[in-house]
């Protein structure tokens, strides 16, 4: 009985990938809506952004982009290069794209996290300052923020606290998960 307590869960790097796409792209899909909508009606905006209900693309690339970034702070690079190249394959077949393709998207939206959060290194941040300008929400605010295209920061803290909802707790996974071949 003890042993279970202390003994780490093995499970392959594509075994997490496939659990993370699959299981991260169903919550998208089933709470995009709800989260558009919080967005939509937002007080700090002055007028409702045209939001596409339909799409969730953009979002859905935020999300994975801003999930794997994590990966470099808990995993070693032999284990970050197998799990990204699998989670990179799983997100091509659920898009119905090539590996190559999806690569390439993917390290352009996690550049972006980058660069809209710079020099911040907090990724939850750049996940939802990414989210306000791939979503172009700018325009939508007071003048003064409006001018600046810069989020609003009681609106992106709100957007924090949506965002952090799609945010897998990494540390905690693979402190209880050994990742096998």
């Amino acid at each position: 009985m003890f042993t279970s307590l202390f003994v780490k869960k093995k499970i392959s790097h594509k075994e997490i990938a496939q659990k993370f796409v699959h299981h991260t792209l169903q919550t998208i899909d089933d709470t995009y809506s709800d989260f558009l909508d919080a967005i939509f009606y937002d007080p700090e905006l002055t007028e409702h952004p045209p939001l596409d209900y339909k799409d969730t693309r953009k979002f859905s690339l935020i999300i994975i982009a801003g999930n794997m970034k994590f990966f470099e702070k808990i995993l070693s690079a032999y284990e970050e290069n197998n799990l990204c190249q699998a989670i990179i394959e799983e997100m091509s077949k659920a898009f119905e794209t090539n590996f190559h393709e999806m690569q390439a998207e993917l390290e352009k939206y996690s550049s972006f996290i980058s660069r809209v959060n710079h020099p911040s290194k907090n990724i939850l941040y750049g996940m939802s300052k990414a989210v306000f300008f791939k979503f172009k929400l700018g325009k939508y605010q007071e003048d003064y923020f409006a001018q600046l295209n810069t989020p609003n920061p009681i609106f992106l803290k709100r957007i924090d606290n949506l965002v952090e909802n799609y945010i897998w707790d990494w540390k905690s996974f693979f402190d209880k998960t050994k990742i096998t071949l």
